[in-house]
């Protein structure tokens, strides 16, 4: 996979962690129960180490970047359940790195999902008393615990995905958008749109971008997890444009070219909601796909929501992103109600 993307010499290669390419799996019954013309599914759940997800070929470009400066140690901040230390850690631990891990909130009586994950690869877990990523307070956190790794002997590797690991993280997802394109073209599909679920937004930012570099006319459509549009598009831009310096000629993305869906967040980010724990069961008794309740089930609420609403056309060909995140369903079994 890692020969479709064009970095400048000035960026290290990235390392080989995932299982790559994806699959792209036909969904025809959980079409059919959404009432679109066809649904396929891009596999990023199958993607390798530490459970997969759409993190891990982040990961091989960030890592890459850390073992190039000659760093041995990792560190990054988020939610409780993020997905993206759980994967940090585990990669971390294959490659011999220490990995420490600033989870925002308070610590619970009891460790499940991604946070029981984090503890087995190995992770040093703190928590900090932090809810909005971009909070100054975290990126200050951040810094706090590199310097106290400096001063233990390690060389640390700072990665915050809403501040300057940005450009890497979407960089990776182009990637990733060459590598759809391709087999777009072997599967004979062209798909109208591409549904994901949106965080932090480089995933996103990276598709929207790759896929206009391959003149590619799908719709990248996320349906937001955590913050609104009216925030995340303009950061979607910029940390496309952090991207830019980093690969070879090709057009930039503007706030046109993609969209953003409110309305799924539900209670809180990371909580389950009724609308995201419907769609779970029904991609479950359709196709036998695995979503979680708070982040790839919420996109599929949507899409499921967009089309009953006509926001998206019945007629549409759709790929929907499975980022991954099995973890979060066993640490929300409550939200099922203990029944099947």
């Amino acid at each position: 996979m890692n020969e479709k993307l064009s970095f400048q010499p000035s960026v290290a290669p990235p390392l080989r962690l995932g299982a790559f390419p994806t699959p792209l799996d036909d969904a025809p019954r959980l079409a059919v129960a959404l009432g679109v013309a066809a649904l396929h599914v891009k596999r990023e759940d199958l993607s390798g180490p530490a459970l997969g997800g759409n993190k891990i070929r982040k990961l091989e470009v960030l890592l890459a970047d850390a073992r190039a400066q000659g760093c041995d140690a990792v560190l990054t901040t988020a939610g409780l359940q993020s997905n993206f230390c759980r994967a940090l850690a585990g990669t971390a631990a294959k490659l011999g790195m220490r990995c420490a891990l600033l989870l925002r909130g308070a610590a619970p009586g009891r460790a499940e999902g991604n946070l029981f994950l984090d503890g087995l690869f190995g992770a040093d877990i703190r928590f900090l008393d932090v809810k909005d990523p971009w909070d100054p307070r975290a990126r200050a956190a951040l810094d706090a615990l590199a310097a106290e790794l400096t001063a233990a002997g390690h060389r640390p590797y700072t990665i915050h995905l809403p501040g300057a690991s940005a450009g890497l993280g979407v960089a990776a997802w182009v990637n990733g958008a060459a590598e759809l394109d391709t087999q777009f073209t072997a599967q004979g599909i062209d798909p109208d749109r591409l549904i994901l679920a949106c965080g932090s937004s480089l995933t996103l930012a990276g598709l929207a971008l790759g896929l206009k570099r391959a003149g590619r006319r799908c719709r990248v459509s996320g349906i937001s997890v955590q913050q609104p549009a009216s925030r995340l598009v303009p950061w979607i831009v910029e940390a496309a444009a952090r991207a830019r310096p980093l690969l070879t000629d090709g057009p930039t993305l503007e706030a046109g070219d993609f969209d953003v869906v409110d309305g799924f967040v539900g209670a809180a980010y990371g909580a389950p909601s009724p609308e995201a724990v419907a769609a779970v069961r029904l991609a479950g008794t359709c196709e036998g796909l695995v979503l979680d309740p708070v982040y790839t089930g919420k996109a599929m609420a949507g899409l499921a929501s967009c089309l009953r609403d006509g926001r998206f056309d019945a007629g549409e060909r759709i790929v929907f992103l499975h980022s991954g995140g099995t973890p979060g369903l066993f640490a929300n079994l409550d939200a099922f109600g203990g029944s099947q």
